[in-house]
């Protein structure tokens, strides 16, 4: 699938301010899922500086920094990605311990998986994965499915533009939430059975009826031995193929956020508002 993408984003502040050096992720992943053909970030009134960086989970981020006072600030990205995997099942688990939950890895595994394994403790959520699992005899592949298929009948989805995921036993209890507060409640629930998983921030040709536009969206990813990292739209209720354009993946929703940073002005308010037009097509001429 090819995706065309366009996404502006703008920062309005009620008076002049000092923005502190932010961290942008708008560059997409480049690995055997995707493929970046073109990329173009521009910033109106441009930084007084820029460092290309690789981030802790292996991504593209950028840093910005800032000299003078600002009232606003424009981002716009544009970029043309290939996404290769047209079949989500297309792979075996190779660890027969991996096969039925609670998983276990083999000791290098979990090393290498420490950050996405840990995390703060949620025991209703853990009872609920747990009863989940159970329902489903135990099968680590038919509970990641399960599990996305049961977030997104059971749960109202709504659109929240802006504001930190909501932590996942507030999601659970009130049964309603934006894909980033799902997404974290699923991460959170693969946690408790032994599963390592990571939040994702990125594009989806499809979008939950309760949303009418296109926006910037959160799933997640789950690392299986034979699969390695495979991911998960708990809003839309699939494993996900070539209808999703990844930007960040990160243990922690914050180091996955599109944008990252603060400002220095007392009382200052502000204001965010964003534009995401994408189109998808089976072509690359078929974008035009």
């Amino acid at each position: 699938m090819f995706f065309q993408i366009r996404h502006e984003l703008h920062y309005a502040y009620a008076r002049p301010v000092f923005l502190e050096p932010m961290t942008l992720r708008l560059t997409p992943r480049q690995d055997c899922t995707q493929t970046v053909l073109s990329h173009r970030l521009q910033v109106r009134d441009p930084a007084d500086g820029a460092a290309a960086v690789l981030e802790p989970g292996g991504g593209d981020g950028l840093v910005l920094w800032f000299h003078k006072e600002r009232q606003t600030l424009h981002l716009q990205v544009e970029m043309q990605v290939e996404t290769h995997r047209d079949n989500p099942f297309d792979w075996i688990v190779t660890e027969p311990a991996a096969r039925h939950l609670p998983l276990t890895y083999t000791p290098a595994l979990r090393a290498a998986l420490a950050p996405c394994l840990g995390g703060p403790q949620h025991p209703q959520v853990s009872a609920w994965a747990a009863e989940l699992a159970e329902s489903v005899q135990g099968s680590t592949t038919d509970f990641l499915m399960a599990l996305a298929d049961q977030i997104h009948h059971g749960f109202h989805h709504v659109g929240r533009p802006d504001g930190a995921a909501l932590q996942p036993e507030q999601t659970l209890q009130e049964r309603t939430g934006a894909c980033r507060d799902t997404a974290v409640l699923y991460v959170a629930a693969c946690r408790s059975l032994g599963l390592a998983a990571r939040f994702v921030s990125g594009y989806s040709m499809h979008h939950p009826p309760e949303v009418s536009e296109h926006e910037l969206h959160a799933w997640a990813e789950v690392y299986v031995p034979g699969g390695g990292w495979r991911a998960y739209d708990p809003s839309l209720g699939l494993a996900v193929a070539d209808g999703h354009v990844v930007l960040a993946a990160a243990a922690d929703p914050e180091l996955a956020a599109a944008v990252s940073g603060t400002y220095r002005g007392t009382g200052v308010t502000s204001t965010m508002e964003y534009r995401v037009d994408l189109r998808a097509a089976e072509t690359r001429k078929a974008l035009g």
